[in-house]
């Protein structure tokens, strides 16, 4: 009687193992195809999770020099100021973004960097004056030279 309960234990068991390979497959294979699909519209929802992440954790750094007692009355101003200065390029890109979305394209993220301004656009190609609207947003909202604008686009 042992003998037989454990050969059924290991023919359960074997089979538990194959069902659990053959889902594995399937839903691997599923998830492939629906990854290609969401790829665009998941860059720009990953990309606002990160910035908006990395962005948290910057402000609670400079949170945490503010409130520090050993922080000198120098690195508190600086890190008050590095603050404000975060705070206000968010603001530009939310801004611009914005602009940029009201003319019609359906999604985009702008960074702002000290020199450069780059803007990636949800869209196959861009056509002369589409690019010529989002420089035109950029410059009247950010006064940047228009060499240190990048316009990307992406399907």
């Amino acid at each position: 009687m042992k003998k037989r309960t454990k050969i059924i234990i290991i023919a359960v068991m074997v089979l538990l193992l194959g069902v659990t390979g053959y889902l594995n497959v399937m839903l691997n294979n599923s998830v492939s195809s629906n990854e290609e699909t969401a790829t665009t519209s998941s860059y720009f929802q990953t990309y606002r999770s990160d910035r908006e992440s990395t962005r948290d954790q910057e402000m609670l750094y400079y949170d945490a020099i503010i409130a520090s007692e050993t922080s000198s009355a120098d690195a508190i101003a600086t890190a008050e100021s590095a603050k404000l200065a975060l705070i206000e390029q968010m603001e530009q890109e939310l801004v611009v973004e914005g602009l940029i979305k009201a003319k019609g394209f359906e999604d985009c993220v702008v960074t702002i960097s000290d020199s450069d301004v780059n803007a990636v656009v949800k869209s196959g190609d861009l056509t002369e004056t589409e690019v010529a609207q989002i420089v035109d947003i950029i410059q009247s909202q950010l006064n940047t030279r228009l060499e240190n604008i990048k316009i990307i686009p992406v399907e």
